[in-house]
């Protein structure tokens, strides 16, 4: 009986030390990312690489059990790898989201570019994912309804919500929930996507969840002018990661942090968090964290991430030989942004559509193509090779030579001044604004003469402009060139001209 007792006696004291060890007091760190469309490094190899990110990630995770990886939006698109054909489909983010699962991402939030894919492709890639999804504002438009998106992980549907609950509990015994709320800009109309009000639906989704979690967290992809506003209308939340904009920011609105790290993983973001329940105190000390040769690849991810570039590196071979040759190197960053590209002429723009008459030895009176070909959404610094002109124009194509007459001319070329903010926006080459009327080589454009125009062969396809293809009585002749032609893929022909430079 007395044995019975001691037992008793232990199992007591050993609940009430664990109980009274509670101190109130957490740490965790979260581990932030956005707008990466690159799996591997970049800028020859000198930054990003998500095998170097899992590394960081293991590292942090080593010094603190509590150490979540997130993903601020825009991850599935756009990327050279994504517009490319694996086993006769094309990958349309399936890589991203095999390294992502292979990394354990705690959470995800939607970015604008998610939405560039299909309702089916986007669907086949959140049922692929093994993490969660997040955001309060966009919602799946049918015919006859609007509901919430959804996840198909082993046959369970799950709903994505506009909030995530994240329970931790340290050594001691101390256990807080976290909550974690999103919003996503509505850049990218959809005919499957509805976008609420992006303000009102964060407070909406901060009000249901705040008394259910001891602390709240933002997890947003809006332009950083959205992200200052969320933090005046929600002052209590102690951060928000953002994502959207694609060089690093770190702001402090009131009481609330506003961080954002470098597109393509570049850099990270490292918050270090700390937490008393007892007077419910948050002390953030957050560290922008460069992603670069210093870090050793991760194995595991690093196996994921080799399989995709020998898929990507097969495809670039039988267009160029050494894709990872320096072609080009430049100071001033060369401007590929989705904003700028398609609302002014940038010098990415100039540089691809000079290529294009280069790539017919400049016989031609102008060259032009539609923003919208331009997909690398980020800014070319440094050492250049042909890896990132293929980042730059992933769907290649020919170069056409169009005689066209002055009329069509003009009335191209306005309407992509018309159509600023859409990918029908023209960047040009030998082609000048003056007083809003445009010239060719500094010369008024004449109706009735015939221009010799090098013009990209989706353009020529009427999907960007609708009047513009072979058939309208403003065109003369359309040259296709053959294989041996410079012109016959716009990426040979830029790669070639960076070269000549």
């Amino acid at each position: 009986m007395k044995q019975y007792k001691l037992i008793i006696l232990f199992l007591f004291t050993i609940l009430f030390v664990s109980c009274s060890s509670d101190d109130g007091k957490i740490s965790f760190t979260i581990l932030q990312l956005n707008d990466v469309y690159e799996i591997s490094s970049i800028q020859g190899g000198k930054y990003g690489g998500m095998a170097r990110v899992e590394t960081v990630h293991q590292e942090l995770v080593a010094k603190n059990k509590n150490t979540l990886l997130v993903m601020a939006g825009d991850f599935l698109n756009p990327s050279l790898l994504g517009t490319m054909k694996h086993e006769g489909v094309r990958v349309r983010g399936k890589q991203m989201i095999e390294v992502m699962n292979a990394m354990s991402f705690d959470l995800v939030a939607f970015g604008n570019h998610e939405f560039d894919l299909s309702k089916k492709n986007l669907q086949q890639r959140m049922d692929e994912s093994v993490f969660p999804w997040i955001s309060s504002n966009v919602f799946h438009k049918t015919l006859d309804s609007i509901k919430s998106f959804s996840q198909q992980i082993d046959g369970v549907e799950t709903t994505i919500k506009g909030s995530f609950i994240k329970e931790i509990t340290d050594d001691d015994g101390t256990k807080i929930k976290i909550g974690f709320i999103s919003v996503c800009i509505p850049s990218n109309p959809r005919s499957y996507v509805l976008y609420e009000d992006m303000f009102t639906s964060i407070h909406k989704e901060y009000e249901s969840i705040k008394n259910k979690v001891d602390i709240v967290i933002g997890l947003t992809h809006v332009k950083i002018a959205h992200d200052r506003k969320i933090a005046q209308l929600l002052p209590n939340i102690p951060l928000i990661m953002g994502g959207h904009e694609h060089t690093n920011k770190n702001e402090m609105i009131g009481n609330v942090r506003i961080t954002k790290a470098d597109a393509n993983a570049k850099t990270a973001y490292i918050h270090s968090i700390n937490y008393d329940k007892k007077n419910k105190n948050t002390i953030i000390s957050s560290q922008l964290k460069s992603i670069d040769t210093s870090i050793t690849d991760n194995l595991k991810v690093k196996l994921v991430v080799d399989k995709w570039i020998d898929i990507m590196e097969t495809q670039i071979s039988k267009i160029v030989e050494k894709p990872y040759d320096i072609i080009y190197k430049t100071k001033i960053p060369l401007d590929g942004r989705d904003t700028p590209i398609r609302s002014i002429q940038t010098n990415l723009g100039q540089i691809i559509a000079t290529s294009m008459a280069f790539s017919y030895d400049n016989k031609v009176d102008c060259a032009i193509v539609n923003g919208g070909s331009i997909r690398i959404d980020d800014q070319l610094i440094g050492d250049i090779n042909s890896i990132d002109i293929f980042r730059v124009l992933p769907f290649g194509g020919p170069v056409l030579k169009v005689k066209m007459k002055g009329s069509l001319l003009k009335k191209v070329l306005d309407y992509g001044k018309q159509s600023s903010g859409t990918g029908a926006y023209l960047q040009r080459n030998n082609i000048q604004i003056d007083y809003q009327n445009f010239k060719v080589n500094n010369k008024e454009i004449i109706s009735s003469k015939i221009y010799t125009v090098a013009v990209s062969d989706y353009l020529m396809k009427g999907f960007d402009i609708p009047f513009l293809n072979s058939k309208h009585p403003g065109v003369v002749s359309v040259y296709h060139p053959i294989k041996s032609d410079l012109s016959i893929d716009i990426r040979k022909a830029m790669i070639t001209y960076l070269k000549s430079i």
